[in-house]
């Protein structure tokens, strides 16, 4: 078990530092999963908004803090505060959004706040549209990871 999480953690910051990220590492879906299950630390940090959970799934345990707030898409005034009140400092927080989009904005908050190791999960929930514009070939979703409506 601890060398399949070192492996995953070793390779997210590998990505991380290739990509100049300033945060602790870039997960594939399925790596972010297998630290959930294995990773007594971990916690997956869902950073859509409710109406997102509402009409397009969640995935089970994950904690669920807004980013920004439909329908203005506003940042939420309260995210750190509500992140501080969940989670531990050294707590490896992985975060989720629907592409990784905004997810990524969320690590980078923390890790400039002091989390030392705040991962943005690849693809988020559904990943990139295809051409017929269709969140279908990529994320949690398509992966075939837990979720639910």
């Amino acid at each position: 078990m601890f060398d399949r999480v070192a492996q995953i953690v070793r390779l997210a910051e590998t990505r991380a530092r290739e990509r100049g990220i300033a945060y602790r590492g870039l997960l594939a879906p399925e790596e972010a999963w297998t630290l959930v299950q294995e990773h007594p630390s971990a916690k997956l940090i869902d950073v859509r908004s409710s109406e997102e959970l509402t009409l397009i799934g969640r995935v089970p345990g994950a904690l669920e803090i807004e980013w920004r707030q439909y329908p203005e898409w506003e940042l939420n005034p309260d995210f750190l505060a509500e992140v501080k009140a969940r989670v531990a400092p050294d707590d490896f927080l992985l975060l989720l959004c629907r592409s990784g989009v905004r997810s990524r904005e969320a690590a980078e908050l923390l890790a400039r706040e002091g989390f030392r190791n705040a991962f943005n999960v690849l693809e988020g929930f559904e990943g990139d549209k295809n051409a017929a514009s269709q969140r279908i070939v990529a994320g949690w979703k398509a992966r075939g990871l837990p979720w639910s409506h």
